[in-house]
């Protein structure tokens, strides 16, 4: 198993984390946690909106951060590096050769004699 795929592992369950902790929450009066009993069913915690609000924001931080190491661990294995159309394309430009330099015809003097 790959640095990568450990990381995608870790950002799929970091969202799944955060999308429950946002689907509890409580904004003016709705959402799930008044659904389940607010803060009495939570194990008697005052704070329940504060407690949520930090998770969410270390929840938003961590998932930012396992993408940005997520991007410097990936390597490009995935990506199509033998492509036939790279290949043709890199083979197929003819060599052109540098055009002569175009003759100017310069109209002649009309200067009368003086």
């Amino acid at each position: 198993m790959s640095t990568f795929s450990i990381f995608l592992v870790l950002i799929t369950i970091v969202c799944f984390l955060l999308i429950v902790v946002i689907m509890v929450q409580n904004p003016k009066g709705g959402g799930l946690s008044s659904t389940i009993g607010g803060s009495q069913m939570l194990g008697g915690v005052q704070k329940t909106t504060d407690f949520l609000d930090k998770s969410t924001w270390t929840l938003a931080t961590i998932l930012i951060v396992l993408i940005l190491l997520s991007s410097l661990s990936f390597t490009g294995a995935l990506s199509d590096n033998d492509s036939k159309i790279i290949e043709q394309t890199g083979t197929a430009v003819p060599a052109t050769a540098t055009p002569a330099s175009p003759v100017q015809n310069t109209p002649a003097e009309t200067n009368p004699a003086k």
